[in-house]
């Protein structure tokens, strides 16, 4: 049986219908990519999706926090969603942010796509506390100011973005990368939802107030504009 729906969530979902959009950067361009894991260097965390190596089909969209002008700075985001059929798609959720340990959990405002990106949030693996992020690659091309140079980024090239895990206080330690390879066809909000909590690497857990606070806000933006709801959202 579903609960009732919060008042963060019932908020969020009347803002979504009103904008008609996503209530949480609505902007953004969605690519097909694919990601390659090769393991967390040093010491294992625990967590398969960051010591194993794997390769998987991805989708990758970025994006926008607000609607300000193009080349204007805002808190940019990423989402990864990995496809692992027939296992559950693993959702990678990252916004702009500082790189060293005291700026890696405050999203910045940036004018350009290429910079660090960071889960805000602290992730738990057992006892640990681990941040993830997606780093620029510096041999990679530059994704540009704006969506529309980010478009032709991908379109001219296959960008690469770096994935990375760091604890609280330590450096980054890359694990992965994904390669995007091209525009996602089909409309913008054709593609899938992506559940920063419902769909959480394996081993890893979001936990306190802030979790569930975003966890009802992400909720209540997919039930205002009619997005289909992850099966732990749907369990309630």
């Amino acid at each position: 049986m579903t609960p009732a729906p919060s008042a963060v969530e019932r908020a969020a979902a009347a803002l979504a219908r009103l904008r008609h959009a996503r209530l949480l950067h609505p902007a953004g361009r969605v690519f097909a990519a694919e990601a390659m894991i090769w393991g967390t260097p040093g010491p294992p965390t625990g967590v398969p999706l960051l010591d194993l190596p794997g390769r998987w089909p991805a989708t990758v969209r970025l994006s926008k926090g607000t609607p300000t002008p193009p080349g204007w700075p805002d808190v940019l985001g990423v989402a990864v969603r990995l496809h692992r059929d027939p296992e559950p798609p693993i959702d990678l959720l990252v916004s702009s942010s500082g790189a060293a340990p005291v700026l890696r959990n405050l999203p910045l405002p940036r004018r350009r796509f290429t910079g660090t990106y960071t889960s805000i949030m602290s992730f738990r693996a057992g006892a640990r506390r681990l941040f993830l992020a997606v780093l620029a690659d510096p041999d990679s091309p530059d994704l540009g100011r704006t969506l529309a140079e980010a478009d032709a980024a991908v379109a001219g090239d296959e960008p690469r973005l770096v994935l990375a895990v760091a604890s609280a206080v330590g450096p980054w330690r890359p694990f992965g990368e994904v390669r995007l390879s091209g525009r996602h066809g089909g409309p913008e909000d054709a593609v899938p939802a992506f559940d920063p909590i419902g769909n959480v690497p394996p081993g890893l857990r979001l936990a306190g107030p802030l979790a569930r606070l975003r966890d009802a806000s992400y909720r209540g933006s997919r039930r205002g504009r009619g997005a289909p709801l992850s099966r732990e959202a749907r369990r309630g």
